[in-house]
């Protein structure tokens, strides 16, 4: 999550190809997708995609990964969530 939350893309990859879990729960934004939406990184948000993050997964401070693009105002990644 921290590399998501940050936009560290190489980090969100190596961790995915390692065996990472795309949809784990943990910390203040509940998941990496959430992390990355809440915080504008557009390329994060597709790599999650790709490797299969649950756009509907709930939890965090702002619910879901929509959600918290919707506050933070990212038109471009709400797009891509829909």
């Amino acid at each position: 999550q921290v590399g998501s939350l940050h936009g560290h893309e190489q980090t969100v990859k190596l961790l995915l190809n390692s065996g990472a879990d795309v949809n784990a729960q943990v910390g203040i934004y509940g998941n990496a997708l959430q992390a990355a939406s809440s915080n504008g990184h557009e390329q994060i948000v597709k790599l999650l995609l790709n490797k299969g993050a649950d756009v509907n997964a709930q939890g965090g401070k702002y619910g879901t990964a929509l959600q918290a693009a919707l506050y933070k105002g990212h038109e471009q990644i709400v797009k891509l969530l829909l």
